[in-house]
């Protein structure tokens, strides 16, 4: 993530709850247990709340299936409340069962803390740690790895029933699996998530805890926690599970993860991957993953019905997201680069950086820079040689037809030699064979 961390905060609201309604965002909303108790509107609109969302670290980088909550947090702060992020440093070595079909791979230590400090820095940008409503970023380690076996059993397990923890469709998905069961490890990751929140409700005050709807039933074993321990209300949210129209995952591109470290998904993929969403995903999104007010995105979805041919909902998903996430200097070079590759037009209009960065998942090979100028350096071989053509003869047929092009420009003569004019800055030579066939030559 390389945009700076958030120094501004919005005065507080007493209608963050009707925001993330109005957004799509509330799928599950806990109600008290306790005649008195005031449920969870009327408590936002007595003041600030601390509030929590745990993040699992499983990967040295966030990717977009966590955005949703780190924007919950950041939404929380705008609003003039209290967030805390947890990395699971203690959790994140046994994995949550909930809705997996398979137990994860054990982390080893160093992973697992290679894997927080990455996340840790990630979250430190998009939230404000000072002030009155600073957040908190903590790691369950701290606390978890102090725990004494006995006296956890006796003091929390004995409050957790095993009847309830099975009914869950969680569990239930894990336990009729016949190639995989649910050990007593990942079984016991309830309890852990509860005493989080119970932890987190006696050092800092922390009445609520967000979430996917996967994780009601850990947030309810918290809620269940505080109130039999501390005899104290406390709150749960969970926003739905995001998919796609068409009910498949959302999250992953041809390449797999979209991750929110740029040196893992370069940022013109970034932007790329948002601006490609379907039609009737576009306008959620923006729901569900900007600040963009939501009479706006109204007026915008009316756009892209009127104009569907603009992608209006799209163009503005792609800049918000990767604004919020990489910075303003990212959407800028991504849309430089796009107008360049898809609209036409020369590759030497992009720095290096920008050309690096559009090309990082295209195929590349490597050419000599002596042979430049040379018939090894033959753009009917060269065609041959990156595999953008099967034959020397097509390769003359596809170039006479204006179906390739070299840095941007298109090319029609078959006997041309690619030559130290044709390097880019950064070094490399581009080649195109129809309208999405990249190969990057790397002259060295």
């Amino acid at each position: 993530m390389g945009r700076q961390r958030v120094t501004h905060r919005t005065t507080m609201t007493t209608d963050l709850l009707t925001d993330l309604e109005r957004r799509g965002l509330v799928h599950q909303l806990s109600q008290p247990s306790h005649e008195g108790w005031p449920a969870l509107a009327d408590r936002l609109r007595r003041g600030p709340i601390t509030a929590y969302i745990g993040f699992d670290p499983t990967a040295p980088s966030l990717h977009v299936g966590s955005l949703l909550p780190m924007m919950h947090l950041v939404r929380l702060q705008r609003a003039g409340h209290r967030p805390i992020a947890i990395v699971g440093g203690g959790t994140g070595l046994i994995g949550d069962p909930s809705f997996k079909a398979s137990e994860r791979a054990m982390l080893t230590v160093d992973q697992l803390a290679a894997n927080v400090a990455g996340i840790r820095s990630q979250l430190e940008r998009c939230l404000e740690f000072r002030g009155e409503h600073g957040a908190l970023l903590v790691n369950n380690a701290d606390w978890l790895g102090q725990l004494r076996l006995l006296d956890f059993l006796r003091d929390i397990g004995k409050l957790f029933s095993v009847n309830q923890m099975i009914a869950r469709d969680s569990v239930q998905q894990r336990l009729s699996g016949r190639e995989h069961g649910i050990s007593f490890t990942e079984f016991s990751y309830s309890l852990l998530q509860g005493y989080d929140f119970l932890v987190l409700h006696d050092k800092f005050g922390c009445e609520l805890q967000l979430g996917g709807s996967d994780q009601w039933g850990n947030i309810t074993d918290g809620i269940d926690l505080i109130r039999r321990l501390r005899s104290k209300p406390a709150y749960g949210l969970t926003s739905p599970l995001v998919t796609k129209a068409d009910g498949t995952k959302f999250g992953k591109s041809e390449k797999g993860n979209v991750w929110l470290d740029a040196k893992l998904t370069r940022p013109f993929a970034f932007h790329q991957f948002w601006l490609n969403q379907a039609d009737g995903d576009a306008v959620r999104y923006l729901k569900y993953f900007t600040f963009v007010p939501v009479e706006e995105i109204d007026a915008i979805e009316q756009q892209s019905l009127a104009e569907p041919q603009r992608r209006h909902a799209q163009r503005r998903l792609a800049d918000e997201v990767t604004a919020f996430v990489h910075g303003p200097a990212a959407v800028a070079a991504a849309q430089r680069a796009a107008a360049v590759l898809f609209e036409g037009g020369d590759l030497r209009a992009l720095s290096g950086e920008e050309l690096k960065d559009a090309f990082a998942e295209a195929p590349r090979s490597r050419l000599a820079a002596q042979v430049l100028g040379t018939p090894d350096a033959a753009l009917v071989a060269v065609l041959v040689a990156s595999g953008l053509e099967p034959s020397k003869g097509r390769a003359r047929t596809a170039i006479e037809s204006g179906a390739v092009s070299v840095n941007g420009v298109v090319e029609k003569d078959p006997a041309r030699l690619l030559g130290v004019g044709d390097r880019l800055d950064g070094g490399f030579v581009v080649l195109r064979r129809g309208k999405k066939n990249y190969h990057v030559l790397e002259v060295g």
